[in-house]
């Protein structure tokens, strides 16, 4: 695959790593760009490897239940301004798609795709109708439905829909009775990004990549060999800590973990409180923003 210089500025917008630095690790990972990413790390030169990419287009995350939190969906909906992401008519519209995605059996976006949407042709035909009124480009770019047996979900969205996070616990508790505890953990999630939701659901393939990349740094750094290993199970331990849910410092009460919080909780209460399903989306993550003004955007909607 040839390195071409749309690849080359896609990795550095990832990265924050210099135009030649990019380059030069793109031909040696043979246009592989997550195997350049990989290392530019290894070299200590990528500013921001782990991050999905720029936050960047506009819309709306939109959280759902259904009565008690036995089910729950989250969707996101894209537009390209943030002037139609506030507006009325969008709103209602990703507020009857979330409904949707509750009642949705089929995880397929196609299949949603192909939904009757309130007697008013398809999903997709609701979608390019309101794209040709509003005047604007629009996607809807994911959903998840949550609806494990003995699970009661608890969400938190932030920003007005930049960001949603449902949070699934396993509990013989109502969604009354854990309503605080399940938003205080969704509200950690929002804050955080933890990747996972404790060390048991770390993939085992995620360790053994993060420690050769550690080795390597090390090694860069000029460590001996002898101790390199010792040292980069103690860095990755620490890493561990930040990308792992339950053993983060809870951000309300920086003395206990998250999960000397839950368990806290779940004392008071009585019944046993286990956080099994983590699921986060903030809108435009990942994809390349389009820089445009507030003049702009109301010029747009004028048709100026």
């Amino acid at each position: 695959m040839e390195v071409t210089a749309a690849l080359v500025k896609e990795l550095r917008e990832r990265t924050g790593a210099g135009m030649m630095d990019c380059k030069k690790v793109l031909m040696e990972a043979e246009a592989d760009i997550e195997k350049a990413i990989e290392l530019l790390r290894e070299k200590g030169l990528a500013k921001a490897a782990k991050k999905a990419g720029r936050i960047a287009s506009q819309g709306l995350v939109k959280l759902v239940f259904s009565e008690g939190g036995k089910e729950a969906a989250i969707i996101e909906v894209n537009s390209e301004t943030d002037f139609v992401a506030k507006n009325e008519e969008f709103i209602e519209f990703v507020d009857k798609l979330a409904a949707m995605a509750l009642n949705c059996q089929n995880p397929d976006m196609d299949a949603f795709l192909e939904m009757d949407y309130h007697g008013e042709g398809t999903v997709k035909e609701a979608l390019n109708n309101k794209i040709a009124k509003i005047g604007e480009n629009m996607n809807i770019r994911r959903f998840i439905r949550c609806a494990k047996p003995g699970v009661v979900h608890v969400g938190y969205v932030h920003g007005a829909g930049r960001i949603g996070v449902i949070i699934g616990l396993e509990t013989t508790a109502t969604q009354e009775q854990v309503a605080t505890v399940g938003k205080d953990v969704a509200m950690q999630v929002a804050s955080m990004s933890p990747k996972f939701i404790d060390e048991s659901a770390v993939d085992p393939d995620y360790i053994e990549n993060e420690k050769k990349i550690l080795i390597q740094q090390a090694l860069n750094e000029g460590k001996p060999a002898n101790i390199v290993e010792k040292m980069v199970m103690g860095r990755l331990k620490k890493e561990l800590k930040e990308t792992c849910l339950m053993e983060q410092k809870f951000v309300k009460n920086m003395d206990v973990t998250v999960q000397e919080y839950v368990d806290g909780v779940a004392k008071e209460l009585g019944c046993p409180i286990k956080v099994v399903e983590m699921i986060r989306f903030e809108v435009g993550e990942g994809l390349e923003k389009k820089e445009e003004n507030f003049a702009e955007e109301v010029a747009k909607q004028m048709g100026q």
